[in-house]
């Protein structure tokens, strides 16, 4: 009893605290949160419980529906045909360069499906950091969303995988999938139609002003149906959180203060919720046992290679400064690293061993991304400057 009380003041505090400490620290609040979870675990204030888990996988799923909310189908499909055609180009050297280093240095499978996984949840940050008019990062932000469609797809096939093994049961499981895929597919030119025929449904369905919050209690309704879908399809459930964020940005972008309300109860409560028992799930301790530290360093750099690598398609969209730049955004996949990891370690497909590298690899990403795109925005600063002084000292 006094230990879950301990439990339930500590999380408390570090909902409140953490995003001073992040500050302080220039970090994204998602890692501190890890790294102050941790922390407090080891030093016995905090500790794992079926209530605490719980709230925590809510929070992951409510972590994806948020991302699927930053997906805008819109402006992908405006997008111009060569841009989607490098960014698909570039998902597929990711999904091959990590196949051939997970053969070449005899890598567990779960660790090759993590090396090319991408994941847009931390682009939000930067977006507010350097704003969306930098071409660099409306193009991550393009690839980034390709490749966390291929990344969740390829989260369901390993968590099906992991279910019932490499078999015709996991045929069975990808043809539901590739299903209620089209399905979706269906569904959304359908009710494209529909609200083309009838605009005004949108307003009667997510009314623009209405005191009972009908626009979040639909947002709502619709994330716990898409769950509950997956459940009855055993597929991965973060999919049909993904997919529910996906369908609210498509169909009712009108209401443009949804997203904020629904990012402030995910990123107030739930999220770091998620990010803090991720921290306690990591024992400190494990930065001591031989290759948990080496083999977190080494999963980074094939993480970072690989994007660097995958990088010379992009170059013929802004230069290959500005491609660096994307590989570097987009090294950052902490969530579905994190998922991947849970998912190998709890179908003990992997070790607990392995399962610290992957956290603590996890953690380096977004600590080395963040500091080289903080160099490499320096950088573009100084060259603009210096663009500049020599536009202004050259003769007319």
């Amino acid at each position: 009893m006094a230990a879950d009380v301990t439990l339930i003041l500590t999380l408390s505090l570090l909902l409140w605290l953490s995003p001073f400490v992040a500050k302080m620290v220039r970090m994204p609040t998602p890692p501190v949160e890890i790294i102050l979870g941790t922390l407090l675990a080891f030093a016995g204030l905090l500790h794992d419980n079926e209530y605490f888990k719980l709230i925590a996988e809510v929070g992951f799923l409510y972590l994806m529906f948020l991302a699927g909310m930053e997906v805008n189908l819109k402006e992908i499909s405006s997008s111009p045909p060569r841009v989607i055609r490098q960014a698909i180009l570039f998902t597929l050297s990711l999904g091959g360069l990590a196949l051939l280093s997970g053969f070449l240095l005899k890598l567990n499978p779960i660790v090759t499906v993590s090396l090319p996984l991408i994941s847009i949840g931390l682009l939000a940050s930067l977006a507010k950091i350097y704003g969306r008019k930098e071409p660099w990062l409306n193009l991550s932000i393009i690839v980034g969303v390709l490749g966390e469609i291929a990344s969740i797809a390829a989260l369901t096939i390993l968590d099906a995988a992991s279910t019932v093994g490499f078999g015709w049961e996991l045929v069975f499981k990808i043809a539901y999938l590739v299903l209620f895929i089209a399905a979706i597919y269906l569904a959304y030119h359908l009710l494209h139609l529909i609200f083309w025929w009838f605009p005004e449904l949108k307003k009667k369905l997510m009314p623009r002003a209405d005191i009972a919050d009908q626009d979040i209690r639909l947002a709502m309704a619709l994330f716990f149906m898409m769950i509950t879908v997956m459940l009855l399809l055993h597929l991965e459930l973060a999919l049909g959180a993904f997919i529910a964020g996906v369908a609210i940005s498509a169909f009712f972008h009108h209401e443009k203060h949804l997203e904020e309300k629904m990012s402030s109860l995910g990123f107030g409560f739930l999220v770091p919720l998620f990010f803090i028992h991720v921290g306690v799930s990591f024992d400190l301790g494990a930065l001591l046992i031989p290759g948990v530290l080496s083999g977190a360093l080494e999963i980074t750099a094939l993480m970072f290679g690989i994007r660097i690598l995958s990088a010379f398609t992009l170059r013929s969209l802004g230069g290959y400064f500005d491609a660096l730049t994307v590989a570097v955004a987009l090294s950052m996949p902490l969530t579905l690293l994190i998922a991947v990891a849970t998912i190998g370690y709890t179908t003990n497909n992997i070790t607990l061993l392995t399962y610290y590298k992957l956290i603590l690899a996890s953690l380096f990403e977004v600590i080395i991304a963040m500091g080289l795109l903080k160099l490499m925005g320096f950088y573009r600063e100084k060259m603009k400057q210096k663009a500049w002084k020599k536009e202004k000292l050259t003769p007319r």
